[in-house]
């Protein structure tokens, strides 16, 4: 488990690791598959490369017997072994899944499971976990939209505003997710709801950055504001 915190499972049990241990196995997991030589660039990136290759194999020695039946290592390459599951590896393939627009897909478990899911690794401030990190934060966000907007077309507001807010209550300051829930508010005729919740996003933005929303925005409440006004 990558996701929230680090934790490995070897036949139901967890595997005890010391840090250079987890960072190993981390950065497999992610990648599935990769050289030998990036693995210790990477780990070990103020190390000459003969040294940082020999940390490589310490490591690699010093893991448990459970561990390394997880590790698949050739003279050139390091892999998870068949059958090891990662959690960031199966939430990156759903979001990339929806992103796509696969067909056939189970749209509601796909939601559970962006939503619910936490960042990665959140306590590890390494380089290469920072990038990796936000590239699935981003990543996550876009599918979140991209299922609100589908929920939205398929006549389900109900699920595209749950799409939209957890999109917003991960990165409450992206304009996005706050004009999907506004038009779908819109769609089912919730003027009020629709109001409240772009009035409260301009406050945040105001606060927060001291800006105001798009002009594309402004311009939706508005039109539906003249729309709305009762005639003389």
């Amino acid at each position: 488990m990558l996701l929230d915190r680090f934790r490995v499972e070897s036949h139901g049990e967890p595997v005890p690791l010391c840090g250079s241990a987890q960072r190993l196995l981390a950065f497999v997991g992610l990648r599935q598959e990769v050289p030998r030589c990036v693995v210790a660039r990477t780990l070990w990136p103020e190390a000459s490369e003969a040294h940082a290759r020999g940390s490589l194999r310490t490591a690699l020695w010093k893991l448990p017997c459970r561990a390394r039946e997880l590790v698949r290592c050739t003279q050139d390459s390091l892999a998870l072994a068949d059958g090891v599951g990662v959690d960031a590896g199966a939430l990156a393939r759903s979001a990339l899944d929806v992103v796509r627009g696969c067909e056939a897909l189970q749209a509601e478990p796909l939601l559970v499971r962006l939503r619910d899911q936490g960042d990665l690794l959140p306590d590890w401030d390494d380089d290469w976990v920072v990038l990796e990190r936000e590239w699935l934060h981003r990543l996550r966000l876009h599918a979140l939209d991209t299922l609100s907007d589908r929920f939205a077309r398929q006549g389900l507001p109900a699920l595209a505003l749950e799409a939209a807010l957890a999109s917003i209550r991960i990165e409450p300051l992206r304009e996005d997710p706050h004009r999907s829930v506004v038009s779908t508010h819109l769609a089912e005729g919730n003027l009020i709801e629709a109001l409240r919740h772009y009035e409260a996003f301009r406050q945040l933005l105001r606060a927060e950055l001291g800006i105001e929303p798009s002009l594309q925005f402004t311009r939706m409440i508005s039109l539906e504001r003249r729309c709305t006004a009762p005639r003389p």
